[in-house]
C-alpha cells in the first residue's frame, strides 16, 4: 500500500477494484488535459494581443516623427507689402506660396523649367505657406527680413525620410520621382532635412494633407462629450442605484426596472445613436455633432453600467454596517449617507469610471448623431461642431494616403493611453478609498 502511494496519487484498497482505479487515472489524465488546454488558450490569446498592440506599435511609432526642410525664407515687402503700409488685411492675402517658391529656388537655381519648379514646391507642405502668414500677421516687423526657418516636409518626403516607402524602386511605383531624390539627398548633406518629435500631431485639427492632420480637435471633443456624460450620468446612476438597493419596496415593479436596467446595458450602442438622431435632433432640434448630443447620448449608454456597478458595490457592503447605524438611532437617509455610500465608494468609483472608459471607446452612436464631419477648428464649447478620437480613427482609417495609415495606429495609440489611464485611476482610487471590515 505504502509502495503505491508514493508511485501514483491513486490509492487502491480491498475495497477498490481495478476497474474502479482505471477510471480515476482517466480522470485524472482528463483535468491534467483540460489544465493543458486552458494554459494554452490563455497563452495563444496573449501572442495574439501582444502581435495585434506589436502591429500596431510599429506602424504608429513614426506618426510620431515629422520630416523638416530648412529654408532661408525673404519676406519680400514688393511681396507681402507693395504699399508699404502694413495693411493687416494686404499682408493676409499676400502671396506666401511665392516666398516658399523663391526659398526653394534659392537653394537650387539651376531648376529652371515650370514642370521642374512645380515638383521642388511639392517637397515642402502646402500648408508651409499658411504658417509664414501667421509668422507674418503675429508680428509685421518681419516683413522685409531673411529668416532661416525650419518647414513642413510634404507627406511624400517624409514617408521616404523615414522608410516608410521604398527609395529603391523604379521611379513609377514613387510617389516622388528621381529627381525629387537628388534635391532631398542635396538637402540632407547640406544639413537642411532634419527629423523631429511631430508636434503637430498634438496641436493641429484634422486635415486633407496628412503632415498638418493632428488630434487636438478629437481629444479637445472627447473631454467635452466625456464632460457633458459624467455630469448627466454619475449623479442620476447613483442616485438610482441607492434608491433601488436601499429604498425601493421588493415587487412586481421594482424586478421589471431591475430587468430592463440589465437588458439596455447588453442593448447594441448604435441604437443609443438611432435614439439620438430621432428624438435630440429630429424632434428636440439640438445641435448636429456637438459634444453636447454626444454627450447625452452617452449618458444614456453609461446609465445601465453605473447603477449596476454601483448596486453591486452597496449589495458589498455588510448588513450590520447597517444594523449598527440603525441601531444607534440614525434614520435610513443618514445610514447610507454616512457609512453604506463611504463604504461603497470604492466600488461606485470604478464603475463609474469603467463606464466612461466605455463611452470614451465608443463610435456606432457618435456616427449616427454625425460627429463624423470634416472639423477642421479645434471646437471651443460644448455646441459647436466637433469630433472625437474613435470617430477620427475611423475617418483617417478610410484615407487612402499612406501617411494616414501610420497616424491611424499613433491616433490608436494615444486613445489606449487614455484608457489604461483612467483604469488605472480607477485602480487608484479603489485602493485609497477601500476600508476593511
Amino acid at each position: 500500500m505504502t509502495d503505491l502511494a508514493q508511485e501514483s496519487p491513486i490509492v487502491t484498497s480491498r475495497y477498490q477494484s481495478d476497474a474502479f482505479a482505471a477510471r480515476l487515472r482517466r480522470r485524472y489524465a482528463a483535468e491534467r488535459r483540460f489544465k493543458l488546454a486552458g494554459m494554452a488558450a490563455v497563452g495563444f490569446s496573449l501572442l495574439m494581443l501582444a502581435v495585434l498592440l506589436g502591429s500596431i506599435v510599429v506602424q504608429g511609432l513614426p506618426a510620431f516623427l515629422q520630416t523638416q526642410i530648412r529654408l532661408e525664407v525673404n519676406f519680400d515687402p514688393a511681396v507681402l507689402d507693395p504699399s508699404g503700409k502694413r495693411d493687416r488685411q494686404e499682408l493676409a492675402q499676400a502671396n506666401y506660396q511665392l516666398l516658399v517658391r523663391n526659398a526653394l529656388q534659392s537653394v537650387f537655381p539651376d531648376v529652371t523649367e515650370r514642370g521642374d519648379r512645380r515638383k521642388l514646391s511639392d517637397l515642402v507642405s502646402s500648408g508651409v505657406a499658411f504658417h509664414l502668414r501667421d509668422r507674418v500677421m503675429d508680428d509685421p516687423a518681419v516683413v522685409g527680413t531673411r529668416q532661416s526657418l525650419w518647414v513642413i516636409a510634404a507627406d511624400d518626403v517624409d514617408q521616404i525620410v523615414k522608410g516608410a516607402s521604398p527609395r529603391d524602386v523604379v521611379e513609377t511605383e514613387r510617389r516622388i520621382n528621381d529627381r525629387q531624390l537628388a534635391w532631398l539627398d542635396v538637402l540632407e548633406a547640406n544639413g537642411a532635412l532634419r527629423t523631429t518629435f511631430n508636434w503637430t500631431l498634438f496641436t493641429a485639427g484634422d486635415s486633407r494633407e496628412p503632415e498638418l492632420a493632428g488630434l487636438q480637435g478629437s481629444i479637445v471633443g472627447s473631454l467635452l462629450t466625456l464632460i457633458i456624460t459624467m455630469v448627466l450620468a454619475v449623479p442620476v446612476g447613483v442616485a438610482a442605484a441607492v434608491y433601488l438597493e436601499e429604498f425601493a419596496p421588493k415587487n412586481r415593479w421594482t424586478d421589471l426596472i431591475e430587468v430592463n436596467i440589465s437588458n439596455l446595458a447588453a442593448v447594441p450602442s448604435i441604437v443609443y445613436g438611432l435614439l439620438g438622431l430621432a428624438v435630440f435632433l429630429n424632434l428636440f432640434g439640438m445641435p448636429r455633432s456637438a459634444p453636447v448630443v454626444g454627450g447625452v447620448v452617452m449618458s444614456l449608454m453609461t446609465l445601465p453600467i453605473i447603477i449596476i456597478a454601483s448596486r453591486a458595490a452597496l449589495k458589498a457592503v455588510p448588513p450590520s454596517i447597517r444594523e449598527a447605524a440603525l441601531g444607534v438611532g440614525a434614520s435610513r437617509l443618514q445610514m447610507v449617507i454616512h457609512h453604506v455610500l463611504p463604504l461603497a465608494m470604492p466600488g461606485i468609483l470604478t464603475g463609474t469610471i469603467i463606464g466612461m472608459a466605455h463611452a470614451l471607446g465608443e463610435t456606432a452612436p457618435l456616427l449616427m448623431i454625425g460627429m463624423v464631419a470634416f472639423i477642421v477648428d479645434v471646437p471651443a464649447g460644448f455646441l459647436d461642431s466637433a469630433t472625437v478620437l474613435p470617430v477620427q480613427i475611423y475617418m483617417w482609417a478610410d484615407s487612402p494616403e499612406r501617411a494616414f495609415t501610420e497616424r491611424t495606429s499613433a491616433a490608436i495609440l494615444i486613445l489606449l493611453a487614455f484608457l489604461i489611464a483612467m483604469n488605472a485611476v480607477a485602480v487608484y482610487l479603489r485602493k485609497k478609498f477601500e476600508r476593511r471590515w
